[in-house]
């Protein structure tokens, strides 16, 4: 158009490195991560990771170089979101529950050139490079974690290389905003692990969008119950900061701890699994302290059993559900609450949160559908089908594996694996898993369904279902629960008050009582449930004898 200004001449690339800059700038001097007794602001913050950054440009790392870090929630994993971009690098933050040989696969995969371990998990990471060794594997350069402030003489100490480095570092910033930033691996084997990369585009506009999601105003108090090597902490490293928040950072989680943080520092936003509302609404009354203002949990991974919900509001917690996977960065969408649904029975209330609503802000297009067709499904919250997304805070792709990226995005859209439908209003409600969903005798059950039922049992503190091998039906569920302490139940009358809760044919034949496995996320593993099942065979029946 003559006259137009080409929007390419102001052009910056986005990028979440610029709200470190501005939060110095803006916050100079408020905190901006606690840890104990230490206390950093932002503007030692930003030092802080330009230090590291020129620290590990000495090393050489620099333009698509990958960095891992093996580490809790403690301020060097928070610096290195910030350090380890500045240079041109690459962020890969590894699940601290891994064992050596699982790390020793990432690292190889990932071609990290420097390690950064914690000190207390210096055994698994020193563990996971004398395999490496073994196969005669490149090395990574190892550099321990000490706790901020300690004095130590190696120059393979995180704080050693922050004192003898350049505060006044020269940030490489992106030349395109496309440009990876993060590599975050998710679940797959260790023959083919699966690395999600984020870009700093993307990034940019999860945080915002996160920022956004938890209804998070200037200056925040967060504190990091959700794991920061999890989606670079739903993208809330860089979103915080944006915010000019203060990072309470939480090496170990306990009731008694989230408790003391949130009271002693007057916390306004958590997150976390339903594993960590569970732990808090279970929390000994010793424990617990009355809050000091509104707290605002964003809670995701699962449906939060309607009982915890209602003991979270009694605690006086504002619970958010959202919904997503590594591949979108974390959250991808978000059940907007209406207030006149404050006026609805508790019951209603529950079941309305349960869903996980539409996308946020960031995310182009959500949609429900059939996966061979590709149409949608009519929103009479029946119809089953594929939860779906593009957007620009979906995947650039999988590292390294050029198929499984053309897979996941067949059609023009990122299928997600996860079941849902869509009910009246728009929003969707997860169903299952693709591959969690059990078929019986024809009939698809969603075990999520009966999960919730089996949550409401006043004496169930913890449960899952997986499908057992029926010679009769096919498969039939088979619920595996872990009871309140002191409680004392049998498995027949799980089943029973499940009768009167649920269709026959969606009643678990099979109870369990033991520890639900879980990851670091709180993600139950049902891999291993189903191992469990499938080894119990099919059960034995009058008139359908096992052969």
């Amino acid at each position: 158009m003559e006259g137009s200004v080409r929007c390419s001449v102001n052009y910056v690339p986005l990028t979440p490195l610029s709200f470190l800059e501005r939060a110095a700038a803006v916050y100079g001097d408020r905190a901006s991560v606690i840890y104990g007794d230490v206390r950093f602001t932002w503007r030692e913050t930003r030092e802080r990771s330009l230090r590291i950054a020129s620290a590990l440009s000495r090393m050489g790392i620099s333009q698509g170089d990958v960095v891992a870090v093996l580490a809790p929630n403690i301020p060097a994993i928070y610096e290195l979101h910030f350090g380890v971009p500045m240079t041109g690098g690459i962020l890969c933050t590894l699940n601290i529950r891994h064992d050596s040989a699982m790390l020793s696969v990432l690292l190889r995969h990932s071609k990290a050139k420097v390690f950064f371990v914690d000190h207390q998990l210096l055994s698994v990471g020193q563990g996971a490079l004398r395999i490496l060794a073994e196969d005669q594997a490149t090395l990574p350069l190892l550099v321990k974690i000490s706790e901020p402030g300690e004095a130590l003489p190696a120059d393979n100490h995180y704080e050693a290389l922050l004192r003898t480095a350049n505060p006044h570092f020269s940030i490489k910033w992106p030349l395109d905003e496309c440009d990876p930033i993060s590599l975050n691996y998710t679940s797959g084997t260790t023959s083919k692990p699966k690395g999600v990369i984020f870009t700093h585009r993307g990034a940019y506009l999860n945080s915002i969008a996160s920022v956004l999601v938890h209804d998070m105003t200037t200056m925040p108090v967060y504190l990091w119950t959700l794991p920061m090597f999890h989606c670079n902490g739903w993208c809330l490293t860089w979103g915080v900061a944006a915010q000019g928040g203060t990072n309470i950072c939480l090496r170990n989680i306990s009731p008694g701890a989230i408790f003391d943080k949130i009271s002693l520092h007057k916390v306004t936003h958590m997150d976390g699994a339903p594993t960590v509302l569970s732990i808090i609404v279970n929390a000994p009354v010793s424990d617990r302290k009355p809050l000091p203002g509104r707290v605002t949990v964003v809670t995701g991974a699962a449906s939060p059993p309607p009982n915890v919900l209602f003991q979270m509001e009694d605690l006086g917690f504002h619970v958010i559900h959202s919904y997503g996977l590594t591949e979108t960065y974390g959250p991808a969408t978000v059940c907007t609450w209406h207030p006149e649904w404050d006026l609805l029975p508790p019951e209603d209330r529950a079941k309305l949160k349960s869903r996980q609503g539409n996308q946020h802000l960031c995310i182009e297009e959500l949609d429900v559908k059939d996966p061979v067709t590709m149409k949608s499904v009519p929103a009479d919250g029946k119809s089953l089908g594929e939860v779906m997304l593009r957007g620009n805070t979906v995947m650039a792709g999988y590292y390294k594996d050029v198929e499984e990226t053309s897979k996941s995005f067949g059609g023009g859209w990122f299928h997600s694996g996860d079941l849902a439908v869509r009910e009246a209003d728009g929003y969707i409600k997860l169903k299952d898993r693709s591959k969690d969903i059990i078929i019986s005798g024809g009939e698809n059950i969603s075990t999520i369904e009966v999960e919730s039922v089996l949550f409401s049992h006043q004496a169930v503190l913890d449960a899952a279902v997986v499908s057992r091998p029926d010679d009769y039906w096919g498969e039939t569920p088979c619920a595996f629960v872990k009871l309140k302490e002191g409680s004392n139940v049998s498995s027949e009358e799980i089943i029973i008050f499940c009768r009167a809760k649920l269709p026959h044919y969606m009643v678990p034949r099979t109870v369990i009582f033991e520890e639900i496995p879980k990851t670091s996320t709180g993600k139950v593993q049902k891999f291993v449930l189903r191992e469990k099942a499938k080894a119990l065979g099919s059960p034995l029946r009058s008139g359908h004898r096992k052969l």
